[in-house]
């Protein structure tokens, strides 16, 4: 054969047209993989730059406990003589401080109090702001620490701090209060997401 010969295209092997397929392929998947990668990145820029803050902040300025362990008389109202029970009651005190950061009204409607224990969530509501302020009346030992008390409906202006305080109950032994693996609070606000605090103070009992 000359060395001056060439070889045309239709004289290459099959070896050889598979391997510029090969190449072709590897390229294409690359690029498509780069296209992704690009894609992606530009929808997550596209989400932070576009997520506002939360209508809400808030912090959690003291916790105490007041547990509770009733027995009844024995009589009813007409004195006659009925069997004895008791019961027991945690007592949850917590003064917060809420701000609104956003430019509309916040409607707080609700406040949720949960704490875990070893048998599972328990939660509770808090109370309005007269039965907070009737149980310093139910239990004077324990007025000296009543102040301001937070309504779980509220509105807070734009701008505004809230502070005060609300009462939640639980019916429980002290050792199974003492025995909680958290606590937390949930602050529903109306047509907005709830605002969850956790306690970065210590938990006392009073």
């Amino acid at each position: 054969m000359s060395l001056l010969h060439q070889e045309s295209p239709q004289d290459l092997d099959d070896a050889a047209r598979g391997e510029e397929l090969t190449k072709g392929t590897s390229h294409i998947i690359w690029a498509s993989i780069a296209a992704v990668v690009v894609v992606s990145i530009a929808i997550a820029v596209y989400i932070i730059a576009g997520e506002k803050p939360p209508a809400a902040t808030g912090q959690i300025l003291e916790v105490w406990a007041h547990p509770l362990h009733t027995q009844t008389s024995g009589f009813d109202a007409s004195g006659a003589s009925i069997p004895q029970e008791s019961f027991d009651l945690v007592l949850v005190f917590t003064r917060v401080r809420l701000h609104n950061q956003s430019q509309q009204p916040l409607f707080l409607y609700q406040i949720l109090t949960n704490t875990e224990l070893p048998d599972g969530i328990h939660s509770s509501y808090a109370a309005s702001a007269s039965q907070h302020d009737r149980a310093f009346l139910a239990y004077p030992e324990i007025a000296q620490w009543k102040s301001t008390p937070l309504a779980p409906e509220t509105t807070i202006e734009p701008g505004q701090t809230v502070e005060g305080t609300f009462v939640s109950s639980f019916r429980l032994t002290r050792q199974q209060w003492e025995s909680r693996k958290s606590l937390d609070y949930n602050f529903g606000f109306r047509y907005l997401p709830s605002l969850k605090l956790q306690p970065q103070v210590p938990v006392t009992v009073r």
